[in-house]
């Protein structure tokens, strides 16, 4: 078995990380500041997570490619990832993808069926709720006005009980500054795309089986927009964990062995 991690990027300069042995596994990650291989913490994070499956897959932990377009759709940017696993794995995946990462799992499993043999959904859902999408839209704005470096603080301190956020913003400021990205239009494209991204009509088309995992306190969803997204697939199902929020659905390794358990069925 490889335990030893590689890094590089894809056919059409989307950033990986690869380990592990056996069938291919193609983790997509939620929203970074960056498109780019993933360094310090951020690795950190990854390859724990990423270590539970290694025993029977070759993981693919990818993002988004570099270099967007202004006006690239989540269509598109799910294209792109599509055209990378045809061009270097060249056969159908696992696909697993959390948060903004699962709209992305979601719309390549409805464009490309016949790339997907089975897919995990966790802390994501069809489109967005309605704070997700408010918050998503104050974070786009702090970009376009040249407040990049509020944009995380701000997502971060949002999600907080209302009496901290003001308090508390100057130390999350401060904790954010190493991840400031140099270039945030990625970031831009990629958040404008995830304001209109909606494909409840759509989801019929999934073939694959597939499971969605979220939590009864997510700020960015509902309850019942994760149920929706598993009803709505011809094989879906769903996990809610009672009183979980976005990032602890997002990083609990329940979510995980759920994961594997489902992509090993």
């Amino acid at each position: 078995m490889t335990t030893q991690a590689t890094t590089g990027y894809l056919h059409g300069d989307t950033p990986y990380l690869r380990i592990g042995t056996g069938p291919p596994l193609v983790v997509v990650m939620g929203l970074t500041p960056d498109h780019d291989i993933p360094t310090g913490w951020e690795r950190r994070m990854v390859l724990s997570a990423a270590r539970a499956f290694v025993r029977h897959f070759t993981v693919y932990v990818v993002n988004r490619k570099r270099g967007l377009k202004p006006g690239e759709s989540m269509s598109d940017i799910a294209g792109h990832l599509a055209e990378a696993i045809e061009h270097e794995v060249g056969e159908a995946i696992r696909l697993q993808g959390t948060s903004t990462g699962g709209s992305v799992a979601l719309q390549l499993a409805i464009d490309h069926p016949d790339l997907v043999r089975r897919l995990v959904v966790v802390a994501s859902a069809y489109r967005l709720g309605p704070r997700g999408r408010a918050l998503q839209a104050e974070m786009a704005a702090l970009i376009q006005t040249g407040r990049k470096e509020d944009v995380l603080s701000h997502m971060m301190t949002s999600m907080m009980p209302a009496p901290l956020r003001g308090p508390i913003r100057p130390l999350v400021r401060f904790a954010t500054r190493s991840m400031v990205p140099t270039d945030p239009g990625d970031m831009l494209v990629t958040l404008e795309a995830e304001d209109v991204f909606d494909v409840r009509a759509d989801l019929p088309r999934i073939t694959a089986p597939t499971l969605v995992i979220g939590g009864t306190k997510d700020f960015f969803y509902s309850p019942q927009l994760f149920e929706e997204t598993a009803r709505e697939v011809a094989d879906g199902r769903a996990h809610i964990h009672t009183g979980w929020g976005h990032a602890r659905v997002a990083q609990s390794s329940a979510t995980t062995n759920l994961a594997l358990g489902f992509m090993l069925g």
